[in-house]
């Protein structure tokens, strides 16, 4: 059974299973505007505004304004794992995902890249592999050479 964690207003938070949802009581009353029955409790209830795709909404309730994000399972798990959901990720350092020889590197200690621009080429199973900057930032040290056998975990380039 999925659960979702409700958070009103930034600071309330409510887990809300597909078992809670199935026993609510709902009519459209119009686009948006719905009458919610549960336990015997009638709501008046409108949503104003809804961003799908991060799931915010305000939504009125009896007359009071919420704000209400809605965390999917996976969204829980992500946030668990110590990432967030839609968040940037400052990455300092390319490691080797995979064993493999260095075939050219593009970049110097000290240059400055923009974010794609190409660091170097790892060949990997009879495969050219190129690493494209994931930030903008400044070439802080090299830890390979060309020619250079790495093992998957590898430290390879590490950024300012």
């Amino acid at each position: 059974m999925n659960t979702y964690k409700i958070i009103v207003d930034g600071d309330k938070s409510f887990d809300f299973s597909s078992k809670d949802t199935d026993s609510l009581d709902s009519i459209s009353l119009q686009e948006n505007k719905f009458q919610v029955l549960k336990d015997d409790v009638s709501y008046q209830t409108e949503i104003l505004s809804a961003d799908f795709l991060n799931r915010n909404y305000t939504v009125l309730v009896n007359g009071n304004e919420y704000e209400v994000n809605i965390a999917r399972p996976l969204d829980q798990l992500i946030k668990e794992m110590g990432f967030e959901v839609g968040a940037g990720k400052q990455v300092n350092a390319i490691k080797a995902p995979m064993p493999g020889l260095i075939l050219s590197i593009n970049v110097s200690v000290g240059q400055e890249v923009q974010e794609n621009d190409s660091l170097l080429i790892l060949e990997a199973m009879k495969m050219e592999n190129n690493f494209a900057s994931p930030r903008a930032g400044i070439i802080k040290s090299i830890m390979v050479e060309k020619g250079q056998a790495v093992d998957k975990g590898q430290l390879l380039i590490e950024f300012e």
